[in-house]
């Protein structure tokens, strides 16, 4: 199993910029890509971003494309997502989430972090 663990969430004004941090524990080594997702009330759930562990590949929707960037630490096990020129309806509840090797899907998830951007 592999457990996920997010901080760094919190308020912040529009423009601004927040790093989010996802830290994996367990066994980490059958981790073959790592994502974060997002839902704000009355929304359905969406990815803002996807990194593929082996390869390092990254995927963001357009909707954060150029301002969301997942990096990783390898070494701490961590992915983190920094987000800059943070805008109001990129308020909502982010989740860490784990696909696991053979998985087809990404179905290891972290508790979740609110992040508020206020106008």
């Amino acid at each position: 199993q592999v457990q996920l663990r997010e901080s760094g969430g919190g308020l912040v004004q529009a423009g601004g910029s927040l790093r989010l941090s996802c830290a994996a524990s367990g066994r980490t080594f059958s981790i073959s890509a790592m994502a974060w997702f997002r839902q704000a009330p009355g929304k359905e759930r969406e990815v803002v971003g996807i990194r593929h562990w082996s390869s390092g590949s990254t995927f963001y929707p357009d909707s954060v494309k150029g301002r969301f960037t997942i990096s990783r630490d390898a070494a701490k096990n961590t992915v983190y997502l920094q987000m800059n020129n943070l805008k109001p309806e990129d308020t909502a509840v982010y989740y860490c989430a784990a696909r696991l090797t053979g998985a087809g899907s990404f179905d290891t998830w972290g508790q979740g972090t609110q992040v508020t951007v206020s106008s």
